[in-house]
Order: C-alpha cells, then sequence, then structure tokens
C-alpha cells in the first residue's frame, strides 16, 4: 500500500509542475478546460490541482475569468534563481574557461560588463614562458578590448552610442579611432558570431572574444582568448573560433539564455 501511495504522490507531482510548465514562457491567462485539453488530464484532475496550486499561491485566478496565471510564489523562485545566478557568474563560468585553456593552451579570461568599460573577472593562464597576461580587476576599453566588442556587438544602438561618444583613445598604431569605422566593425562581429583585437590594444597581442548572455537575452560578459600575434594567425586556421563560442553558448545556457538561440 506505501509503494502506492507513493507513486500516487509522485504522479500528482508531476501533473502539477506539468500544469506550472504550460504557462511558461508568455503566462497567458488559462482555464481548467483549456489545461485540461492541452494536458490530456481529466478536468477533475486538473480543478483539484488548481486549486492546490492556488492555495500555494503558485497561481493566482482572476476573479471574472475565473482563468489562472502564475502567482507570487511562481516570481518568488524566479527572483531567488536570477539572483543566484547573477551572482555566481565567475563560479559558473571558471570550469568552462578553465577547460578552454586546457583545449588551446592559450590565456582565457572572461571579461564582465561593468558601467562604460569592462573588467577583467577571472583568468585561466597557461603555463608559457612567453604568453599574453590578464590582470584580475583591469578595466579595459571598450573601443578596443575584445571581449567588449563582444557585447557591444549584440548590445542596443543606443547603448553602443553612447559607450562610443567622444574621443576614442589610441593605444597603437591599430587602434580604430573612428566610430563609423568600428560601429561598421562591430555589425560584421554580430555576423560571425565573435569579436577581435588585432593589435589594437597591446601591438604584440591579438584576442577573439565571444558574448555571453543572460536570461534576459542580454549580452554580460565575454570570453576572451588572448594569443601572442603570430599565435594567434595560426589559431585562427584551427577550431579554435569554434571552441571559444561553444563555451560562451555553454555558459550563457547556465545563466538560463535558450540554448537554441545561444547556438550560432
Amino acid at each position: 500500500m506505501k509503494l502506492k501511495r507513493n507513486a500516487n504522490t509522485h504522479r500528482s507531482a508531476e501533473k502539477a509542475l506539468r500544469i506550472l510548465m504550460a504557462f511558461t514562457p508568455h503566462n497567458q491567462e488559462m482555464g481548467t478546460v483549456e489545461l485540461s485539453e492541452k494536458l490530456g488530464y481529466h478536468k477533475s484532475t486538473v480543478s483539484r490541482l488548481l486549486h492546490l496550486l492556488e492555495n500555494y499561491r503558485f497561481l493566482w485566478q482572476h476573479p471574472k475569468t475565473k482563468k489562472y496565471h502564475l502567482g507570487e510564489s511562481a516570481a518568488d523562485i524566479g527572483r531567488a534563481v536570477i539572483q543566484f545566478l547573477g551572482g555566481r557568474l565567475i563560479t559558473i563560468a571558471q570550469p568552462y574557461i578553465d577547460d578552454l585553456r586546457n583545449a588551446v593552451g592559450e590565456t582565457v579570461g572572461l571579461e564582465v560588463m561593468s558601467s562604460n568599460s569592462t573588467i577583467m573577472a577571472y583568468n585561466a593562464k597557461v603555463p608559457q614562458l612567453v604568453r599574453v597576461m590578464f590582470d584580475v580587476g583591469e578595466r579595459l576599453p571598450v573601443h578596443v578590448a575584445a571581449g567588449a566588442r563582444a557585447i557591444l556587438a549584440f548590445s542596443p544602438p543606443e547603448i553602443v552610442d553612447s559607450l562610443l561618444k567622444g574621443k576614442l583613445k589610441r593605444f597603437t598604431p591599430n587602434t580604430i579611432t573612428d566610430p563609423k569605422i568600428l560601429k561598421s566593425r562591430l555589425n560584421d562581429f554580430r555576423r560571425q558570431g565573435f569579436a577581435a583585437d588585432f593589435g589594437e590594444f597591446d601591438v604584440n597581442a591579438y584576442a577573439i572574444a565571444a558574448p555571453i548572455f543572460n536570461h534576459e537575452k542580454r549580452p554580460v560578459a565575454a570570453v576572451v582568448i588572448a594569443a601572442l600575434a603570430d599565435r594567434m594567425k595560426s589559431h585562427l586556421k584551427s577550431n579554435m573560433v569554434f571552441l571559444l563560442k561553444e563555451t560562451a553558448a555553454a555558459i550563457s545556457s547556465q545563466l538560463l539564455y535558450p540554448q537554441e538561440e545561444a547556438k550560432d
């Protein structure tokens, strides 16, 4: 009898969860009959579970239409998940970045957007004596840093305009200081799914980067691979770009960015 009760409880819990998931992703109002037809459950079963979920504030019933939509408790859980993910970006990204460093044999970093610049939030070093180095906590200018460019390439035009206004500092002879040319490059980066800095911040260092998206489909960070110029030219003929984009997509999926949209 106990096993039968456990099985019944499991089936009821599964049905309740399927009812909740039926309201995603747009939280459209639905009534008992609509949910019964959509899920293939008996109307009496749906009605019983709807009242249970309403009692725990996972659902709210409109007093006039008598239809349901997701309620306060569902919103509380969503906020808790987003808060958790937002505060753990580095922890989430670190193993993926370490794996990418091991696969490509070059320095890999995590750039995070912060106000009008990006910050190097994590650095996976390589044991090579001659290598490109990132300093954790270093602020990087948005018009030259590969990670910043990857983020800007997928940002709204008004944000791009505000960050590229004014005089852009020249760091090397390769630095692009004309906002119009740079915006054209950002369009190219968006189409190809990754951005590049070919000796514009440090003439001897090349970097490529792919954006990381959050649950709101906003680019909030970027995975960056940096190498000496000659080595990067060789890497670009390999599968490095594929691995870079794959890593950024994997981290994005952990931040609840829809997996099918994270692919490029």
